[in-house]
């Protein structure tokens, strides 16, 4: 198609040859493929002239505008690759996107303002590829897949309760004392080891018993131990923040709880546009400095 549109602008098959480093013969081989297929003359060709039938007259209209077109979308499509700009669909657990996501994403648009984002807060799993989701966050321990992820900064599991709560009932000292405490306990876990931890002998240790308070939502449940409500077990960038105020203390500490880690997976390495590049970057950065919130250190080194 492009060589016949040339072939009309240059006014021989000898100059689209020229422009796209073919042989006459070949330019000429090309238009008669296009001839052959739509059974009708598209030009009148001599050894001086290059004339358009009216069907190619007609075939010629119609490729320039095709043409075009394919040109402007090759152009918009360089220049999001090459400009940071445009739509990204993020997708994040409901609690950590809700306590942490939003300061980095402002930040993010404020550097870029020609970015818009929309954020999918859910604990479901989601297909990225499937619900069109540039960028999903996931904490702990992944499903195997294609997707590509980078590591963003780690996060451990803490036991931890409200010191009115200790103070009526007493800091735990062994792991029968936390079993029989009351516990206020995550229902929407996706990642192995709930309620565990590993003794200074190196012993693992299960917790099990009756739960006084279950909620699929840890934002709740933190709620619930601010309030002295019971011993709470969950991510530190759920607790570390009243952790680190004294709002809430850490229970057996010299007991080792689970290692996770936050993740941001993406579909595919290759064809990654700015924009996305850019945005991980910026989450590597804010959530690489300490754990999400640097004045958990203090409340994850205890």
């Amino acid at each position: 198609m492009a060589v016949f549109v040339s072939a009309v602008e240059e006014g021989s098959l000898v100059g689209a040859a020229r422009r796209f480093g073919l042989s006459p013969s070949m330019a000429g081989k090309h238009v008669s493929a296009i001839e052959g297929e739509l059974q009708a003359r598209l030009l009148q060709r001599s050894t001086r002239t290059l004339k358009l039938t009216e069907a190619g007259s007609v075939y010629y209209k119609h490729c320039k505008k095709i043409l075009e077109a394919v040109k402007d979308a090759n152009t918009q499509v360089r220049e999001t690759q090459e400009n940071v700009r445009g739509l990204l669909r993020i997708a994040a657990p409901d609690t950590f996107g809700t306590m942490h996501l939003g300061p980095t994403i402002a930040s993010f648009l404020e550097i870029y303002p020609e970015v818009s984002i929309e954020i999918l807060l859910s604990d479901r799993y989601i297909d990225l590829v499937a619900e069109g989701v540039d960028l999903a966050i996931r904490i702990g321990k992944l499903q195997d897949s294609d997707l590509v992820v980078k590591r963003l900064a780690p996060c451990r599991m803490v036991y931890c309760a409200a010191p009115s709560f200790l103070n009526q009932y007493g800091m735990p000292k062994t792991i029968e004392h936390l079993r029989k405490a009351p516990r206020l306990a995550f229902t929407g876990g996706v990642s192995p080891g709930d309620w565990t931890l590993t003794s200074p002998d190196g012993q693992m240790h299960i917790i099990d018993g009756p739960v006084r308070l279950a909620s699929n939502n840890m934002q709740m449940l933190l709620s619930a131990a601010l309030t002295g409500a019971g011993i709470a077990y969950g991510p530190s960038f759920v607790f570390g923040g009243s952790i680190s105020s004294g709002a809430l203390e850490l229970v057996l500490k010299d007991y080792k709880t689970s290692e996770l880690a936050i993740h941001a997976v993406y579909p595919t390495r290759r064809h990654v546009s700015l924009k996305l590049r850019r945005f991980i970057d910026h989450l590597a950065v804010q959530f690489g400095r300490t754990e999400v919130d640097p004045s958990l250190r203090t409340a994850l080194r205890a």
